[in-house]
């Protein structure tokens, strides 16, 4: 079957962080789509990789649009930031940053 929002674990979760490059209060509507077939993979299984996954299922999924939307999205948006340094330096990279300039 054919995925609507995108299938794996980088394709959506670029998609979602596109979704977080809008206004706060335009971020959160159809985020939580992107993370229907969100897949971790089984090396990241138990990691802290796989927490932060989790972290951001909830963040982006219990999120009520309209409340709270500028702190929820910088809480989203920080997440995806230490998803990626993690992903980095699971993949070996000695020294990951997101740099100042993101």
């Amino acid at each position: 079957m054919e995925s609507k929002f995108g299938r794996g674990f980088v394709i959506p979760l670029v998609a979602l962080a596109r979704h977080f490059s809008l206004p706060p209060e335009q971020a959160f509507y159809g985020a939580a789509d992107h993370l229907d077939e969100l897949v971790v993979p089984a090396r990241f299984a138990g990691t802290q990789v796989d927490a932060l996954v989790e972290q951001l299922r909830k963040r982006v999924i219990w999120h009520q649009p309209g409340t709270m939307d500028r702190e929820d999205a910088e809480d989203v948006k920080r997440i995806l930031r230490r998803l990626l340094v993690e992903v980095d330096r699971s993949l070996g990279v000695a020294d990951p940053q997101v740099g100042t300039y993101e």
